[in-house]
């Protein structure tokens, strides 16, 4: 795994056998800072395969559509495609010049689908939905015990947000059933499980 730091969100290559996935991108705009993050750890666009968001808000989907038309295939989980657009306006309102998302073009799959095409670029873990940041949010773990989770909630929140408690403790228990050694959040830094 290859931690990108090029804007405000971490982003992370993983590598697998047969395949690279990228998990989120950053803001739109920040594509020459991402060439340079790729360039500094000698990766070409050409070299990933695969491109996922956590979730579609604009610091973590931005460079999507960019990477698209390089030839990078977007995995997007089923459970995100109402909020694939979620952007655009703001986006637009910004005056980037971005193009929207074209989901027409991506690999559409269900979480429970995931592990087969994880497997398939020789990465073992699944796509599991994490909603309680928002409704298209999900997780990537790894059966090394890496989980990336986007901007889910510490565990050490349940408790102290009222309502959206029950969902964080739902979408923390998926998590924990898989035993995970590191948490890697786009805007915290990691935490080890096992201390």
């Amino acid at each position: 795994m290859l931690r990108l730091k090029y804007g405000n969100t971490q982003t992370f290559l993983i590598e697998g056998k047969s395949g690279r996935l990228l998990v989120d991108t950053d803001y739109a705009g920040t594509l020459s800072a991402f060439y340079k993050a790729l360039k500094q750890n000698d990766i070409r666009v050409c070299d990933i395969e695969y491109v996922m968001a956590t979730h579609y808000h604009p610091d973590h989907m931005g460079l999507i559509s960019e990477l698209m038309t390089q030839g990078v295939k977007l995995l997007l989980p089923d459970v995100q495609r109402s909020c694939v657009h979620f952007s655009d306006a703001i986006f637009s309102r910004e005056k980037l010049s971005t193009d929207p998302v074209d989901e027409s073009r991506a690999v559409i799959i269900s979480c429970e689908e995931s592990r087969a095409v994880l497997q398939g670029m020789g990465i073992a873990g699944e796509i599991v939905h994490t909603p309680s940041h928002s409704p298209d949010s999900v997780s990537l773990v790894l059966d090394d015990g890496d989980c990336f989770v986007g901007d889910l909630e510490p565990f050490e929140y349940i408790g102290i947000y009222g309502e959206t408690n029950a969902a964080l403790q739902k979408d923390w228990e998926k998590l924990l059933y898989f035993k995970p050694r590191r948490i890697f959040y786009a805007h915290r830094p990691e935490k080890d499980t096992e201390r």
